[in-house]
């Protein structure tokens, strides 16, 4: 699947209709997200059942500053509408790779129980 270029109007939609959707957050004057650019089309390329996006944060900024992007490039992984992943700097191929093969392993439903019992916990007063 080739990459989809995220912005503030198509960004909902491509996060509701697709299971696993990874973001890459970069800019055009950025060395290391120019670095990445490849690994992340590459990885688009082989995994047909994931949305791979790309937000660029010059244009974007509502977005950017929605998601508290504060460096770039910073990769954001959302399955089921739950950002599971998000972490600045840039991957390697292989390190992409095993993220995104743990993205497809997790139990989702365990992760939102997990997630309720944390609103849980922050809703009942001390």
């Amino acid at each position: 699947m080739a990459t989809i270029q995220l912005t503030k109007e198509n960004f909902d939609e491509t996060v509701t209709n697709h299971e696993i959707v990874v973001v890459d957050f970069w800019a055009q004057w950025c060395g290391p997200c120019r670095s990445f650019a490849p690994i992340f089309e590459a990885a688009s390329e082989n995994h047909a059942d994931i949305a791979f996006g790309k937000v660029n944060t010059e244009e974007e900024q509502e977005l950017a500053a929605a998601f508290q992007i504060r460096s770039i490039p910073t990769i954001m992984i959302l399955r089921d509408e739950i950002v599971l992943y998000s972490q600045p700097g840039m991957l390697g191929k292989s390190q992409l790779e095993d993220v995104l093969a743990k993205t497809k392993e997790l139990d989702m439903a365990k992760v939102r129980e997990e997630i309720a019992k944390e609103q849980e916990k922050t809703e009942k007063p001390a």
